[in-house]
């Protein structure tokens, strides 16, 4: 069946079903990994979105049962150059195809994502639609489109109560503002205790477990949405060790009086250099956010840069020298992507046994 893409600003693009058919209104968004595409799926950070591959062929190895990061697809439509409908991977259960049918998630193929991925690098991220109604007319649905907002997203994607992993050594409170599988998992690997907590959990609740350390997990949205979260990592800050990932990199910095504001069009795929300033090194790191902090808005007596951006500058990790406490904007725990950074999980654990009570 044909089906075609529409952005906000009156692009059309044509192309081919699959998946689901019918009509989804999403953020468009564009991936540069060249794999890793059944992790962005279930990424929760997708949350709202519609995901771009830039890399031309999808579905070639399938779809398997260990490469999910969360328990369902989160992205509301995907989009890609060329499906492939004959994997061959020892691990594949199922084609992409089959697997967002079976998710009840709408795809395009078949269009030139080349020339969409320059469009939204040169106009910002916009807004727009995938349907497969033959009678689809864009002067229709405009108004609808451009109307469309991510609502409380971190909220759709959070746990619902807390969960608890035992482990031997270290006890780590988790918030989950849209967690990815593998953060657990890097956790679970060093031995860490891990109760998992909703995103608007109350302080006194977490610190009632009495954790050796808190971690902020990443998510979706605009972080200025969490009122809730900022104002119990403020209550948390000096308490306890804290790492933060990605939206928990951003809410931290804005419960510490810092700003933040949207990139163009955002930091997506698994291929972004980030220099760890202390170290002197440059990591090849796994990225999924639209938003950045605002550097002059740096309390730099508290806080310092400690990681940055080679592609554009913006800051991508921080560390606060009153308290301890550092975040960084990546995905340490990558999933997919590369695994370069994962030195920043022993770095917690080194600061959480230093600091234990």
């Amino acid at each position: 069946m044909k089906a075609i893409l529409a952005l906000e600003d009156g692009t059309i693009f044509q192309g081919e079903n699959f998946g689901i058919e019918g009509e989804v209104i999403g953020e468009i968004v564009f991936n540069t990994g060249m794999t890793g595409y059944q992790e962005v799926l279930t990424d929760p950070s997708y949350c709202g979105q519609v995901v771009t591959m830039t890399y031309p062929l999808i579905g070639n190895y399938g779809v398997n049962l260990d490469d999910i990061e969360s328990s369902k697809p989160q992205v509301k439509g995907f989009i890609v150059r060329e499906l492939c409908d004959n994997p061959s991977n020892w691990r594949s259960i199922e084609t992409l195809n089959q697997y967002l049918k079976r998710n009840n998630i709408i795809g395009i193929q078949g269009i030139d994502t080349r020339q969409l991925t320059k469009i939204l690098r040169d106009k910002g991220t916009m807004r727009g639609i995938i349907s497969t109604d033959p009678e689809f007319k864009f002067e229709e649905k405009i108004d609808e489109i451009k109307a469309y907002v991510i609502k409380d997203p971190v909220m759709c994607v959070t746990t619902k109560e807390v969960i608890h992993y035992k482990g031997d050594g270290l006890r780590v409170a988790l918030i989950d503002l849209g967690i990815k599988q593998n953060i657990i998992r890097s956790l679970l690997n060093r031995g860490c205790e891990v109760y998992v907590f909703p995103a608007n959990a109350r302080a006194e609740d977490i610190l009632a477990v009495n954790p050796d350390g808190i971690m902020l997990s990443n998510g979706p949205g605009d972080p200025k949405d969490c009122v809730e979260t900022i104002k119990t990592v403020k209550e948390l800050m000096g308490k306890k060790p804290m790492f933060g990932i990605c939206l928990g990199h951003q809410i931290t910095a804005l419960a510490n009086n810092a700003d933040t504001e949207k990139l163009k069009y955002g930091h997506r795929g698994c291929n972004h250099p980030v220099k760890d300033l202390e170290k002197d090194l440059t990591y090849i790191t796994s990225q999924n956010h639209g938003y950045t902090i605002v550097e002059s808005s740096l309390d730099k007596t508290r806080m310092e840069v400690s990681h940055r951006n080679m592609n554009d500058g913006t800051i991508e990790g921080i560390r606060y020298k009153d308290v301890p406490v550092f975040t960084v904007q990546f995905h340490p725990e990558a999933s997919p992507g590369p695994k370069d950074t994962g030195y920043l999980f022993d770095e917690f654990v080194e600061m959480m046994n230093k600091y234990k009570m």
